[in-house]
């Protein structure tokens, strides 16, 4: 099943140092993981970030298959985002055939964007598989709520955001199982010019939106039948409170996180 292949929008619920961690913590970890790989140039801080992340992921159990499914749905993107900077970034050319060049530069440019774009797939999956649905809103709610003195709706948006990230697997299923009733029904989905392959997606996209739709107004009912009226007054089975784990931590990720920016910017 295609929604079975993708790792962002999961949850593994075993017992681990990770999966107990406070929501709060591990979705600030990942914000500064994020925000670090954008800052750093240089290999060597890709390569200790990446080994964090790999030992976080070790740490937290996660089967490798998963590391596998979290980066299958962008192969296409990277081998594309690949393709044009190995050829069309100026530079020392180390091939040539006709009116194509491989530079030197586009070649490392290209590794690096990749090696970004796998790192920031692998830290968004961490997130989601390591954290329950409850847990992502609840840390969410929490994160943004000192903006509601200001009328800010941090608990809708995080029921929004939550619900989005959620349904990302459900909705590849359903697509998944649109594309095989259309392949019965002689519908093709491979062949052609791209133009015509992209009109072949529209019985695709048509039935995919209407059962999108009717699944939204089916969780709104079922939210609606218990009584769910959005965060006012909602009181909550489980209190988030940091831990001296979490604490340890997220100081751990901040000091290392620093030492990397510092040795990226003046040293390597």
């Amino acid at each position: 099943m295609l929604g079975k292949s993708i790792a962002i929008g999961q949850f593994i619920p075993i017992e681990s140092p990770v999966h107990r961690l406070d929501p709060r913590v591990k979705i600030l970890v990942s914000a500064i993981l994020i925000v670090a790989l954008f800052i750093v140039k240089e290999w060597p801080s890709f390569l200790f970030i990446g080994c964090f992340i790999i030992l976080l992921t070790i740490t937290a159990r996660i089967p490798i298959s998963y590391i596998g499914k979290s980066l299958k749905p962008i192969l296409f993107l990277l081998a594309f985002t690949l393709v044009l900077q190995v050829f069309f970034t100026p530079g020392d050319y180390i091939w040539e055939y006709g009116f194509l060049h491989v530079s030197r530069e586009g070649l490392i440019r290209g590794l690096f964007i990749i090696v970004r774009l796998c790192l920031l797939i692998l830290c968004t999956a961490l997130l989601t598989l390591t954290t329950s649905p409850v847990e992502l809103t609840d840390g969410l709610e929490s994160l943004m709520s000192p903006f509601k003195k200001w009328g800010f709706p941090a608990h809708e948006l995080a029921m929004m955001m939550t619900i989005a990230i959620r349904f990302i697997p459900t909705l590849m299923e359903e697509a998944d199982r649109i594309i095989k009733a259309q392949q019965a029904r002689g519908a093709d989905f491979e062949s052609g010019s791209l133009i015509q392959r992209a009109k072949n997606l529209i019985p695709l996209l048509v039935p995919l939106f209407i059962n999108s739709f009717k699944r939204a107004d089916d969780l709104a009912i079922a939210m609606e039948s218990r009584c769910y009226r959005g965060g006012i007054g909602r009181s909550r089975l489980r209190v988030l409170k940091l831990r001296m784990a979490d604490i340890l931590f997220f100081s751990i990720t901040i000091i290392f996180i620093t030492v990397v920016i510092l040795l990226s910017w003046f040293i390597w």
